[in-house]
């Protein structure tokens, strides 16, 4: 699996959640499971199924968030660079439309609505490398477009 960003921050949540499902929630679901089992014919039994496929799930993501956190590489505070890279906190314009500022952080902690975007997306990728003041062309599903990069944090 290749690496990914994070930032201590989103190391720490996705640690914290893997913590809890390891801790909490595998035990209420193995409790859930060995209740239906002791409440009769498992074949028909819609509890059970559910139990199951909830364990099922749960296992699931525990992989899934080892497997993340052991390739994690944790972006660092370090001295601000003026150009854009994982980390960088960016401020861009289109034409006719207010700046809007984004964090660039790995997939794992895009969240576009809380301003967090992936340095694998289209506008994260376009706007790795770039410096304040530089128009970058933005290659998108919906179309191309442009932003100006107000500034880089």
């Amino acid at each position: 699996m290749p690496s990914s960003f994070l930032t201590r921050e989103g190391f720490q949540k996705l640690q914290d959640e893997l913590d809890f499902l390891r801790s909490v929630k595998r035990e209420e679901v193995a409790k859930r499971l060995h209740e239906a089992m002791e409440g009769g014919e498992l074949i028909e039994d819609a509890e059970y199924e559910a139990a199951k496929n909830e364990q099922a799930f749960v296992e699931g993501r525990i992989q899934e968030l080892q497997d993340l956190l052991a390739n994690a590489r944790v972006i660092e505070d370090t001295a601000k660079s003026d150009t854009v890279q994982v980390g960088s906190k960016v401020t861009v314009q289109e034409d006719g439309n207010s700046p809007e500022s984004y964090m660039i952080v790995g997939p794992a902690e895009a969240s576009p609505r809380d301003g967090r975007i992936s340095n694998e997306s289209p506008l994260g990728r376009a706007l790795m490398g770039h410096r304040a003041n530089d128009k970058v062309r933005v290659d998108a599903p919906a179309g191309s477009f442009s932003v100006q990069i107000v500034k880089v944090e």
